[in-house]
Parts: C-alpha cells; sequence; structure tokens
C-alpha cells in the first residue's frame, strides 16, 4: 500500500516551517491527517509539534560541539548519519494511505544542488517494500526576490538545479505573497510565473542604484558590493544564467499566501495531484434511497 508525501525545501528564510503549518491546519480543519516530520536539526520553533523529529536523534548542536564543525558541515554530517541509520524512519511504516507526510527540510540549497544525499534519501524513501511513499517535492522561493532579478534568477536557477538532481514531481512555489501584493500590479507579476530574459530589462535594483549614483568602475574593489553589482560582468553573468533557464524552460511558479486558507486549499491541491492521492481514494457509496411499501 502506497504512502503519500510532500518534501517542503528551499533557502533558509522562504517560510517552509510556516508552510508547512499552515498545511497542517488546513488539512486538520478538512479531517484529513498529517504526519510531520523535521529533518532540519538546527530548527527550534514549531507551531505543530513535529510526529518525527531529527533534533531527538542527531542535534546538530552537539555535532558542532563535539566535532568542531561549522552550521553547514554539521548539517551534512547529520544527514550523512542519518544515512548510515534509515530505522529513523521506522514509525512511517505503520501510516496508512489517509496521512499526508510532511518533510520539512532545513535551508542549505547544497542540499539540493550538487550533494548526492538527497537523492539517496528520495529512493529510500519511495522505493517498493515498507514506506514506497509516493513523493513530490515543493521548492518555495520568496516572492520578495522579484524586486531583484538577480537574487530571483538565481533562486530560479537553484529550483532547477534542485528538479535536475532530485527526479521527483516537483512543484516551484513564490512564498510570502502577502508581503508583495501590494507592492505590484498582479499584470506585472504575471511575469513572474515563468522565468524569461526580458524581466533583466527592467530591473529595479538596477535602476535604484543609478539613481543613487553608483558608477561602474572595472577597477572597483571587489569589496564594493553596490559597484561590482552595477558592472556589465555582473549584467552579463545575470543574462547567461537567465538564458539558461529559459533554454531548459522547466520552472514554472505557484504563488502561496500561508494567510489565506484559499491559497494553501490552491497549493493542497496541486500536491495532491503529483502524488495522486485522490486517484487512491475508495469511492464513497450514496445512501440507499427509502421507498415506502406501497
Amino acid at each position: 500500500m502506497s504512502k503519500y508525501g510532500v518534501m517542503v525545501m528551499g533557502p533558509a528564510g522562504v517560510g517552509k516551517s510556516t508552510f508547512c503549518a499552515s498545511l497542517i491546519t488546513h488539512l486538520q480543519l478538512n479531517r484529513r491527517s498529517a504526519f510531520y516530520v523535521n529533518l532540519d536539526p538546527a530548527a527550534e520553533h514549531f507551531e505543530h509539534e513535529p510526529d518525527l523529529d531529527i533534533k531527538d536523534y542527531i542535534p546538530l548542536e552537539d555535532v558542532m560541539d563535539e566535532l568542531k564543525l561549522g552550521p553547514n558541515g554539521g548539517l551534512i554530517y547529520c544527514f550523512e548519519y542519518l544515512m548510515e541509520h534509515l530505522d529513523f524512519f521506522n514509525p512511517l511504516d505503520s501510516l496508512t494511505e489517509e496521512y499526508l507526510i510532511i518533510f520539512d527540510m532545513p535551508g542549505q540549497i547544497e542540499l539540493y544542488t550538487h550533494i548526492p544525499i538527497l537523492p539517496t534519501l528520495i529512493r529510500f524513501l519511495t522505493q517498493p517494500g515498507a514506506l514506497d511513499i509516493r513523493l513530490c517535492a515543493a521548492y518555495l522561493l520568496e516572492a520578495t526576490f522579484v524586486v531583484d532579478r538577480a537574487k530571483y534568477f538565481a533562486g530560479t536557477l537553484s529550483a532547477m538545479s534542485a528538479m535536475i538532481m532530485l527526479e521527483v514531481p516537483h512543484l516551484n512555489i513564490l512564498s510570502k505573497m502577502d508581503l508583495v501584493k501590494d507592492q505590484m500590479r498582479k499584470k506585472d507579476f504575471k511575469r513572474f510565473i515563468t522565468p524569461d530574459t526580458t524581466l533583466l530589462d527592467d530591473d529595479p535594483a538596477d535602476a535604484a542604484r543609478r539613481r543613487g549614483g553608483v558608477t561602474v568602475d572595472v577597477n572597483a574593489d571587489p569589496k564594493d558590493k553596490d559597484a561590482l553589482m552595477s558592472g556589465n560582468s555582473f549584467k552579463k553573468l545575470n543574462t547567461t544564467v537567465a538564458n539558461l533557464i529559459e533554454s531548459f524552460s522547466m520552472v514554472s511558479y505557484l504563488k502561496l499566501d500561508c494567510t489565506d486558507a484559499e491559497s494553501v486549499q490552491a497549493i493542497l491541491s496541486y500536491i495532491d495531484d503529483c502524488i495522486q492521492y485522490h486517484e487512491a481514494q475508495e469511492p464513497k457509496e450514496l445512501p440507499e434511497e427509502e421507498y415506502e411499501d406501497e
């Protein structure tokens, strides 16, 4: 019997845990079961207490103290340790198809772009057998990135890298829409749903630097961020990244506002479609009609 799950991922600060909490609340209000798995060994605060928590198994602070590692190195060690002790996931064995298993992932994008730990974990979770989870990935990118085209295309490139490396059904989501809905017209925002190179032609961040009198100096100090980011080399880099993304034509975005129940429901419907949740549900029998004896 298959199980169903979604792996919520993305850079630090994009609202992954907030989305997980909104998703769980929405499922509970609609009488659906959720099983919350925290795989971020550095997470501290939860709106919903995890049903399974990597911090109870291998806390990041202990790894950093004992092995004298930094946060990134410590997190990679935690995942390497987890892959050697996959019995951590044994509590998932008893779950039925009624549950949506929500994996709350850490924010280090190295895990999604070039370190081959997550593909191995996903193969374990999805392989036929005790778990056999129909899994999809939800990659979040903060909607405020659209104000700075360089951040937007860099985030889109990381989303595309995750799609290529993880090889699972994939949703790309612009989170925190409530922060930008009053700053940009809906008509203008539609341009960011499917990335294209023309977005670089009217970069407001570049215009702001020009208004601020930042001049381009080919011999600028590498520590002078504003001067470097207004230079031709930086523009060529962004254009190259945008062209690469457009040539693959893989990334498009959904919009998410966790303060809006309809927005959360819309994202959940896409998740259900990716994992084919409703196809596995038993059809409900209609109540029998009662007839009076003639």
